[in-house]
């Protein structure tokens, strides 16, 4: 007995996990299979008969209104992606297939729910460019806006400073405390020099307990001066109340600044650095 495979391809495409859309000249929906209860959140008799558009994510509106022109002029589009809002008040983030049939008359798109995919791919592009540790920008992140700070800077004749900081004796908190003691202070001075910067500055772990924080636009040395006073006071402030340590260690922090100092980024970290270096000398023959 032959296969009626006419009844059998709308079964087919109701068991499809990707959800099966049709969609008419003036973006009506017309046909939705099962699946897009799972994607969306609504029964396909919810959404048959009103504009597919009512459901895309604001933001993506403008792309997604490009990307039907393109379908609609006999482009097909396989690999175009958007965000639509769930019943739930929820964001989806959609892969998909699509093309115009004439003979139809209607737009026929399979949606792909690639939510996970895009928090992953979002996951791995903020491990590239931050310290896994802290959630600071790491060693490259920071480099690439010094660049270009400093190329703005010299656009714009401003100054900027450069600062690095150095836990003082972070080897004697991870042998006394152990390693996971150790782990909780260098985020504890993560979030304290964040709050002690404006959100144009940036922070950075440039690993161990080395930091560097770059301060744009600065008015005068005296602004510097004030915002190293303030980072040593906040980190001279006691430990938070979840932590294994007494104790909050001390901080060395060295200074350069744009252009006094240098008109390089390493010329400007050298010379940071071997400032730190010499207020910690300072601190061990005092002490």
């Amino acid at each position: 007995m032959p296969v009626d495979l006419q009844a059998l391809y709308p079964k087919l495409i109701h068991l499809m996990l990707d959800t099966v859309f049709v969609v008419d000249r003036d973006n009506q929906i017309v046909f939705v299979s099962d699946a897009c209860q799972a994607l969306l959140g609504y029964r396909a008799d919810e959404l048959t008969g009103t504009p597919i558009t009512d459901y895309m994510h604001p933001d993506d509106l403008a792309k997604t209104r490009a990307s039907i022109v393109r379908v609609m002029n006999g482009q097909p589009h396989f690999d175009f992606r958007n965000r639509y809002i769930r019943k739930d008040g929820g964001v989806v983030h959609i892969l998909w297939a699509a093309f115009w049939s004439e003979e139809v008359g209607a737009r026929i798109g399979v949606a792909r729910n690639v939510t996970a995919l895009w928090q992953a791919e979002e996951e791995l592009r903020f491990l590239a460019h931050h310290d896994p540790l802290t959630g600071l920008a790491n060693r490259a992140l920071f480099n690439d806006r010094l660049d270009a700070a400093l190329r703005a800077a010299q656009r714009h004749d401003s100054s900027l400073a450069l600062l690095f900081l150095d836990v003082n004796d972070f080897k004697g908190i991870n042998d006394v405390h152990g390693h996971a003691a150790g782990d909780q202070v260098l985020r504890m001075i993560a979030r304290r020099l964040q709050g002690c910067v404006r959100e144009t500055d940036t922070v950075a772990r440039m690993g161990g307990d080395e930091f560097t924080v770059l301060l744009t636009d600065i008015q005068s040395q005296g602004d510097v001066c004030e915002k190293v006073a303030q980072i040593l006071a906040v980190m001279a402030e006691p430990p938070d109340a979840d932590s294994s340590v007494l104790t909050m260690p001390s901080c060395s922090i060295g200074i350069a600044c744009y252009p006094a100092d240098g008109e390089d980024a390493d010329t400007l970290l050298s010379h940071a650095d071997d400032d730190m270096y010499r207020i910690k000398r300072q601190r061990s023959a005092a002490g």
